[in-house]
């Protein structure tokens, strides 16, 4: 009971300072418009609130499967980069295999050609009547063998870098696209 008041005069406060609890059940219509209005406000704030959530979830979902599409995107676009890589290597191993194919080819008409002149050779040597025939005659052997194998190195030179030429061109190629494609988030 607040000091001062007296049990007989105050009929709602109990002797501890508090309000008799049947007087806590009695209603004050300001009260309760303001319980009303105070209701009213905490639902409010919690349906604004609820909005809210439910958009930032739905925002961070979107970009989320936005992101996600992007991750497979650009693991697609690898895969498929990776793919036409390898498939430039085999490439130019082809036509490695093809052109080494062709020099041997080349190397082994060029080994029968000289081996069928030397015994061409041998054969005219013993039909040799004089020195100085056999003299000529080796001298001129000798000549034209040094002869073939100077154009036959050409030729197998000029083979050789167009093998090479051909053998790089597609992974020269495909270095070119991946640098592009490699490139192409850098300068976005």
């Amino acid at each position: 009971m607040p000091r001062g008041a007296s049990a007989a005069t105050d009929r709602h406060w109990n002797g501890i300072g508090a309000p008799y609890p049947e007087d806590w059940k009695r209603e004050d219509p300001d009260m309760s418009d303001k319980f009303a209005a105070a209701a009213k406000s905490m639902e409010d704030a919690v349906s604004q609130a609820k909005t809210q959530i439910e958009s930032l979830v739905k925002a961070q979902q979107e970009q989320f499967e936005k992101a996600s599409a992007q991750v497979l995107k650009s693991y697609d676009e690898m895969t498929a980069l990776a793919k036409s890589n390898v498939d430039a290597v085999v490439q130019s191993g082809t036509i490695v295999a093809k052109g080494a194919e062709e020099a041997g080819k080349q190397v082994a008409a060029f080994t029968q050609s000289s081996f069928e002149k030397s015994v061409a050779s041998s054969k005219a040597l013993f039909a040799v009547k004089s020195l100085n025939e056999l003299i000529e005659l080796q001298s001129a052997y000798a000549k034209q063998t040094l002869d073939a194998i100077v154009a036959e190195s050409t030729k197998l030179q000029e083979l050789s870098v167009k093998i090479t030429t051909d053998a790089i061109a597609p992974i020269n190629a495909r270095v070119n696209a991946t640098v592009s494609a490699l490139s192409k988030p850098l300068a976005a």
